[in-house]
């Protein structure tokens, strides 16, 4: 089949695009090589094999010219950070997405199957536990709850610190501006996809983790992060007290879940989770980085936070694994090729503190008041 991956010079697209060629697929990329994401423009590891397009899903033409001929599309293209630009989530992730589907209905193209990657962030908090009120899906917890140090999401009825449960793709809850967008992109791909006839999946990825995860992201990756801290011999700032609980999943996990539903037409119209199947707390995952990276540095932990981010979050895989697909490659392999991709580079900044102090200025990072 002749396949167009959108984001696919980017993490999770580029090694889709390795991933399709093995298959003897025919590749096109289209893809506007963001800065600072690609600051040195195309990368090496990008296969010659591949048609390359530079263009934006923003722009009606790019999507003409990229979709010419195309039996499927992978749609990988997505603006994300915590920044407060909040026209330009919607804009790249909402109406790009929709300029698929229109320029596909007015034109009547004979699309297979289009492929969305949405995210984990759909679900805000997620799912919780209070013994005395049951199961509750809450909101962000109030600023001036985190201002006092009190990190753990608490019941809205009774006030009791509640338990993070595994939760599914039966209700979404998005809190923040890239969820939002995320979750409205869902919208258009599906209820289009449904009403033209055009196959259509989502994909909620968990954190995705592997070699070719940018370096530049202000806001996104705690293995960013704790890999480029060591690297450079820093003590990584960990936000709230470190307890928070996450689940990773590894890049070709991520792709082989991909290829899956490509292939099977039960998946269609439907969205999946793809997550990592176990549960790490933020302290523990940098530990396991600290003991690949060999270094002995202690963490710092200041008592700052990040207004919006969840406390706990991890997601339930059943629905995807019922299909034959689960997660089989360990967190530590992710880091060790993560570690390896580092080493590799030649021209790496060390952009960590600069990135804090911005988020700072842009009061997304905040302080706890005594």
């Amino acid at each position: 089949m002749k396949i167009l991956v959108t984001g696919g010079v980017g993490f999770i697209g580029s090694h889709t695009v390795d991933a399709l060629l093995k298959q003897d697929h025919q590749v096109r990329i289209l893809d506007n090589l963001t800065e600072p994401i690609h600051k040195n423009g195309k990368p090496l590891y990008i296969p010659k094999d591949a048609e390359f397009i530079k263009g934006d899903v923003r722009n009606k033409e790019d999507w003409i010219k990229a979709l010419n001929d195309i039996d499927v599309v992978y749609h990988f293209v997505a603006y994300q950070d915590y920044l407060p630009d909040f026209s330009k989530f919607l804009h790249v992730n909402t109406v790009g997405t929709s300029l698929l589907y229109e320029i596909a209905v007015e034109n009547r193209m004979p699309l297979k199957k289009v492929i969305i990657a949405s995210s984990q962030a759909v679900y805000g908090e997620g799912q919780y536990l209070c013994k005395k009120d049951g199961i509750q899906q809450p909101n962000i917890r109030p600023n001036d709850q985190l201002e006092k140090g009190m990190w753990e999401v608490k019941c809205s009825i009774c006030g009791k610190t509640m338990k993070p449960q595994w939760t599914d793709e039966s209700k979404i809850n998005p809190q923040n501006q890239y969820a939002i967008s995320k979750y409205s992109q869902e919208l258009v791909a599906i209820n289009l996809g449904k009403r033209y006839g055009i196959p259509t999946v989502c994909l909620r990825y968990s954190i995705v983790q592997g070699a070719r995860q940018s370096f530049y992201n202000t806001y996104s990756g705690a293995m960013r992060i704790f890999c480029l801290n060591l690297f450079f011999g820093n003590s990584p700032t960990i936000y709230e007290d470190g307890n928070q609980i996450r689940d990773y999943v590894n890049i070709q996990d991520a792709v082989n879940a991909s290829l899956l539903v490509l292939e099977n037409h039960e998946a269609d119209y439907h969205t999946y989770n793809v997550g990592g199947g176990k549960t790490y707390s933020v302290k523990h995952f940098y530990d396991k980085v600290a003991k690949i990276f060999g270094k002995k540095i202690k963490p710092k932990i200041p008592g700052e936070y990040r207004y919006g981010d969840t406390r706990h979050i991890f997601s339930d895989i059943s629905k995807l694994k019922k299909l034959g697909w689960e997660p089989k490659i360990p967190i530590e392999q992710s880091i060790i090729e993560y570690k390896q991709y580092l080493e590799e580079q030649a021209d790496i900044e060390d952009i960590l503190e600069f990135q804090r102090k911005r988020m700072k200025d842009l009061n997304t990072v905040r302080e706890v008041k005594l």
